[in-house]
């Protein structure tokens, strides 16, 4: 769950693919082309074995009619174990890849940016100290769907609520900052700063140091439905900033600056999110994503799952963002797992790059803002079911 950013429509050239004839829908699809893992620039040097780990964590999900995701069959996943099994073994990893996927590239260049888990001061109880609420989802909350939807329902509204009236649109933020929810007690917890509240908002989730001593992990949980907005964007257009100033550490340092203006602005963001607590099992594993599972600094992806279902490796190569993202062989390339989505995730070519928890890593999420080419690799036995899933989705 997660930030945004401006699209660039900066061409970095893949090199024109050979069709192998993996299907018939192929040649003619307007999204993507085939291209081999030999024209995937810094494949090679990546960290298979990493990738492949990452990978794993969904062969011990169950089976799930949920549309957002393509599972591994329970033949790939025996064969994704035998892989992993020699885990000192790169070349097995990538072999396990080039022998089982079929590399998808978008015809449309990318774009991604980065997000973190914050680290955060925190109280259950509200005082002085403590102003700004984080909140409980409210009782009736559900995602509108074809199956639910009133026929005079907004557009553009993703959720609502159900009462004894029957379905009924939520306040905004705007709406819920004045007061709307104040008699249901959604109070979770409690932080120092509303930057900081607004902040986790944008990202989905937070660690936070209780005044006790102990930590306490907050999750998404759902929210209003209304249209997310980049309060980012906003300033660009009244001129308070160029795109390259207000990263999410020049967007923090004008709210600091302008207290006086920070309200008005992130009620211009009618997108509200509402928590959960989350129970710390391994205090090593990452916030819970949108497909249930810990993320995985530097390999997990946000994406929007209508065009790319959680479970899917995405090889993505970007000039820019590799120091950001972590050290290592491959600093420009890398596979990653779509396992995370979010409001501002928008588009067949849009990625979020989970990069870690605390402030260094926010420090490093804020940075990336780059064009990115992003290479789905798709299973074998699943590229007719992707492709129309492309079609669909456009």
């Amino acid at each position: 769950m997660t930030g945004s950013g401006y699209v660039l429509l900066v061409a970095l050239g893949l090199v024109a693919a050979t069709f192998s004839g993996t299907s018939a829908a192929m040649a003619d699809n307007g999204h993507v082309r085939e291209i081999s893992f030999s024209q995937m620039s810094g494949w090679s040097e990546d960290d298979h074995v990493a990738a492949l780990s990452a990978f794993l964590r969904f062969c011990g999900r169950a089976n799930t009619k949920d549309d957002r995701f393509l599972l591994p069959s329970a033949d790939l996943c025996d064969r994704a174990a035998k892989a992993s099994s020699r885990a000192l073994d790169k070349g097995g990893a990538r072999r396990f890849f080039e022998e089982n996927f079929i590399p998808l590239a978008f015809r449309k260049t990318g774009f991604v940016t980065g997000y973190f888990e914050p680290e955060l001061a925190a109280s259950r109880s509200h005082s002085s100290d403590y102003p700004a609420s984080l909140l409980a989802k409210p009782d009736g909350l559900v995602a509108i769907t074809d199956a639910n939807r009133p026929a005079d329902w907004p557009s553009e509204l993703a959720h609502g609520r159900e009462t004894g009236a029957g379905l009924e649109p939520l306040p905004d933020r705007g709406a819920i900052m004045d007061g709307a929810l104040a008699a249901e007690n959604l109070e979770l917890v409690f932080l120092k700063d509303p930057i900081d509240a607004f902040f986790v908002h944008v990202q989905g989730s937070a660690r936070l140091r209780l005044e006790d001593g102990s930590v306490m992990r907050v999750g998404y949980a759902g929210k209003t439905g209304h249209p997310y907005s980049s309060i980012a964007r906003v300033l660009v257009e009244r001129g308070e900033g160029t795109p390259e100033q207000l990263t999410m550490s020049g967007l923090r340092q004008w709210l600091t600056s302008n207290p006086d203006k920070q309200d008005e602005l992130f009620r211009q963001n009618r997108s509200f999110i509402f928590f959960r607590e989350i129970e710390i099992v391994n205090p090593q594993d990452g916030p819970i994503g949108s497909a249930d599972l810990p993320l995985v600094a530097g390999r997990s992806l946000a994406v929007d799952p209508r065009y790319i279902p959680f479970g899917l490796p995405v090889f993505v190569t970007s000039e820019g963002f590799g120091a950001h993202v972590a050290a290592g062989s491959a600093p420009r390339a890398r596979t990653m797992i779509a396992d995370d989505s979010g409001s501002a995730i928008k588009g067949a070519a849009r990625g979020d790059i989970f990069v870690g928890s605390g402030e260094k890593a926010g420090q490093l999420a804020g940075e990336i803002r780059h064009p990115a080419e992003m290479v789905v690799l798709v299973p074998n036995e699943a590229v007719d079911r992707f492709l129309a899933r492309l079609n669909e989705a456009s």
